[in-house]
């Protein structure tokens, strides 16, 4: 994942973990991919990979801010380098600098756009304002009118915070009206500062490394509880499961049924092993992790390390293996494992019931909504062996009481 604009943003965002990151770049005040940085990034990942299409996905920051003659460049190089391999671009975007040009050269170029919008008005407002502190709303709307009109493909980014957990079918039923039809829905944590975290001049604690840290004190205040999260999954679920099989795809149930079924997780964070999803900053440094970007997880420049080397070498490999290695013995024999494998490193800062540190801050509200999925689960998986679409399920639930 390439973040050609590094930390900038034309938005402030309170939840944004990324925004502070500027403490990490502090040789220049506004971060942009050079050409050069560009051209080895496409050709290296290119040459590193070994399938019969190759995927590039932008982020930031805001990757707008590169404007549209940065992407042009980009598109033009992963033409010479993919070997006659089909690419596909993926874009995420806050969507308010999106215009009909931005429109016209995603649709030529078939970009699918995952759009940040956390639900209705007084809900997305809440914590997605401007630099000015401004609210975004309509700016974000217009951008999704006109990617349609453009026939854009695009998705939407849900951030669940403590505040707005407790609206999940709103938020929903509202995504829906959109036009919406592929969901995803993100839970926000993040944590007090720690003593490195303030020594590197950051606003939020770096990621625990298995350090265990129980109380809800040292959350940030908009961090999603873990029944509140697993409640908000399971509203959703049990609307969706009704209603909307097989036209509305939610990130999270897709992953679900792909662990019910004993495929690999599709989504990094419930992965038996990471280390895989590093990202390249907009100098050409490479991170271990979107949510490890620092000093300790430089794993080195591909200007002056091949991206293939870097990728390979044991810190990397370490970071992937102990996400398996380090999970505390309750994980290990626990009934979901198969389907969550611990979280993601960065929200495993909670003890076991034995005392063991690396549960994950989730834990609770993960049990909570796998439990309440497994029956429909494995009706859905038998769906499938039968060669009948999951839609069927619908046919096959009761009605809500009440």
């Amino acid at each position: 994942m390439a973040k050609p604009a590094g930390p900038d943003c034309n938005l402030n965002c309170t939840y944004c973990f990324y925004l502070e990151k500027e403490a990490i770049f502090q040789e220049q005040k506004v971060h942009r991919m050079s050409d050069e940085v560009l051209e080895a990034y496409i050709k290296q990942y290119c040459e590193s990979q070994n399938t019969p299409e190759i995927i590039f996905a932008w982020q930031g920051g805001e990757p707008t801010l590169m404007g549209i003659e940065f992407f042009q460049k980009a598109v033009l190089l992963q033409k010479k380098y993919s070997a006659g391999r089909p690419v596909q671009n993926a874009f995420q975007t806050n969507g308010t600098l999106i215009d009909n040009d931005w429109c016209k050269f995603l649709a030529k170029e078939k970009f699918l756009i995952g759009l940040s919008l956390d639900g209705p008005r007084h809900i997305h407002d809440k914590f997605r304002v401007d630099r000015g502190g401004k609210p975004t709303f309509n700016r974000v709307m217009k951008a999704l009118k006109l990617m349609k009109s453009h026939r854009v493909e695009f998705n939407t980014l849900t951030c669940v915070t403590r505040q707005n957990a407790k609206h999940a079918v709103e938020i929903y039923d509202f995504l829906k009206s959109t036009g919406s039809t592929f969901l995803q829905f993100i839970p926000i944590i993040e944590r007090k500062p720690n003593d490195e975290a303030t020594r590197l001049g950051l606003k939020l604690a770096l990621p625990p490394d298995l350090v265990a840290d129980d109380t809800d004190e040292h959350v940030m205040p908009w961090t999603v509880q873990p029944k509140q999260y697993g409640q908000f999954l399971i509203d959703i679920f049990d609307e969706w499961v009704r209603r909307d099989v097989g036209t509305i795809f939610v990130q999270m149930f897709d992953v679900m049924l792909n662990a019910w079924m004993g495929m690999p997780p599709p989504l990094c964070i419930f992965s038996e092993k990471c280390g895989s999803a590093m990202i390249i900053e907009y100098n050409g440094d490479i991170y271990s992790c979107d949510h490890f970007v620092y000093p300790d997880h430089n794993l080195g420049n591909i200007l002056e390390t091949p991206m293939s080397e870097l990728a390979s070498q044991e810190k990397q490999i370490q970071f992937g293996s102990d996400k398996l290695d380090k999970l505390p013995k309750q994980c290990l024999h626990c009934d979901v494992r198969f389907a969550c494998n611990g979280d993601c490193p960065k929200h495993r800062f909670m003890h076991t019931a034995d005392g063991d540190p690396g549960l994950s801050w989730l834990c609770e509200g993960y049990k909570m909504f796998m439990h309440h999925i497994d029956p429909t689960m494995k009706t859905m998986t038998q769906l499938l062996r039968e060669q009948r679409p999951c839609a069927d399920i619908m046919g096959m639930i009761p009605p809500k009481e009440g």
